[in-house]
């Protein structure tokens, strides 16, 4: 199924341990270029999760950043280590033996001793799971966008392959009709100018005027590149540059249908072929 290779997706999720916040976000490159963005205690994680976006991703400039915030009870929970409270509290009596009663002491001074405090720690295996956990469930909406863009994509690029075969299709019909008028303008020609040839010349020189003019394998070779086109958006996988190939193969053909234009009408139709192919290609550049 096709895929686009510009999407976004934000997943959160809250714990005992705060708030774990995953983003991807993705725009067209030429090839997969992932950036991971994680904080310093996470930035291990980095190799597993690259893998598993390169499971599902093979094209795209890919941006994923997490952030963690401490939840309240986390920031709020402290205790003390009573062995140093012990040793604090027997190095004071000893002083105050020795010097006699000292000013009272600021509690909020005990507090600043180094060792007294002891922050709670939090689970760092827990704090991975998750992250893990929520980076999976991230990237399967990261995908589920890709491929609701893609199959948008793919809708837009068969219109206007309907549209290119039905203007291939117009100008066959009329192929017959453009050829005669070639023909009946020639032998004006002649006429006007007073030649005097003989009719197996000028039927040489209608001939070779058809020739020149035939634009028969222009408008097979657009209608084996319709259903080229339409057989590689059916395809797994990545099909954006076998597809922008197949849009310089259409451009080549309308610039060949411009050169051999004998009448306006097959001219102003080789525009409009241009036209769809450049709008076409606009959307296969977000193709992967």
């Amino acid at each position: 199924m096709t895929a686009s290779m510009t999407a976004f997706a934000r997943l959160q999720s809250e714990h005992a341990f705060g708030t774990l916040v995953w983003e991807i976000r993705a725009v067209n490159h030429r090839y997969l270029e992932p950036v991971f963005r994680l904080p310093e205690h996470l930035r291990h994680l980095e190799m597993p999760l690259r893998d598993a976006l390169r499971q599902g991703v093979q094209r795209g400039k890919v941006e994923a950043q997490l952030r963690h915030s401490s939840g309240k009870v986390a920031d709020t929970r402290v205790a003390l280590d009573d062995g140093v409270v012990q040793q604090l509290a027997a190095s004071l009596d000893a002083v105050q033996s020795r010097f006699g009663r000292l000013a009272d002491i600021n509690p909020i001074d005990l507090l600043r001793w180094p060792g007294l405090l002891q922050e709670t720690e939090v689970d760092q295996r827990q704090v991975e799971e998750a992250a893990t956990a929520l980076f999976s469930a991230t990237l399967d909406q990261f995908q589920q966008q890709r491929l609701r863009e893609g199959k948008e994509l793919q809708r837009l690029i068969e219109e206007r392959l309907a549209q290119v075969s039905a203007i291939v299709a117009a100008i066959r019909e009329d192929l017959p009709k453009i050829l005669a008028k070639q023909a009946d303008r020639l032998k004006t020609q002649f006429a006007d100018l007073q030649l005097q040839v003989d009719s197996t010349r000028l039927e040489q020189e209608i001939v070779l005027a058809a020739q020149r003019a035939d634009i028969h394998e222009e408008l097979d070779r657009l209608d084996t590149h319709v259903k080229e086109v339409q057989h590689t958006l059916r395809q797994k996988g990545q099909v954006g540059r076998r597809l922008d190939f197949l849009m310089q193969e259409f451009n080549r053909e309308a610039n060949t249908l411009c050169s051999k234009a004998v009448v306006t009408s097959t001219t102003f139709s080789a525009v409009e072929l241009k036209v769809l192919i450049e709008q076409m290609r606009e959307q296969i550049q977000n193709i992967e």
